[in-house]
């Protein structure tokens, strides 16, 4: 009798791990498909950005850098831009320098959005530096 009680206990066994995979599995592969929308790489939404101006707001003394961005590819999405803003354009090794982040929302395949980056209070008799530290773009979900 104990060798038939464990044939059952070991078919009992397998039905749950059947039946809990069959329950289970379809949860994981909706939950790994229907994750957020990816960020495009860094080194492709860099390439569709740029600063357009780089100037002193003569009532605050701040930075302020106009960023134009470039949808290339084929989904509507945000851009979110990290503008550094330095004294010159060529940077030494430790050099730590003031940096802000511009978001760029709506951008449709094909088309350019420009938005501003609001940087420090800078000091006189300097001129600024602007430039594309990082960018990084998100598709947006589509509607359903």
């Amino acid at each position: 009798m104990a060798v038939s009680a464990l044939k059952w206990q070991g078919w009992l066994v397998a039905l749950v791990c059947v039946a809990g995979m069959m329950v289970f599995a379809p949860l994981g592969l909706y939950v790994w498909a229907g994750g957020a929308p990816q960020p495009r790489p860094g080194s492709a939404a860099r390439e569709d950005v740029r600063i357009t101006d780089c100037r002193i707001d003569p009532a605050s003394r701040r930075v302020v850098a106009s960023v134009e961005a470039v949808n290339r590819f084929p989904g509507t999405g945000a851009y979110v831009v990290t503008v550094e803003f330095r004294e010159k354009e060529t940077r030494a090794p430790g050099d730590r320098w003031a940096q802000a982040l511009v978001k760029i929302p709506g951008v449709a395949p094909g088309a350019a959005e420009h938005g501003d980056s609001l940087g420090p209070v800078w000091p006189p008799d300097t001129v600024p530096w602007c430039g594309v530290a990082a960018a990084e773009f998100t598709e947006a979900a589509p509607v359903q």
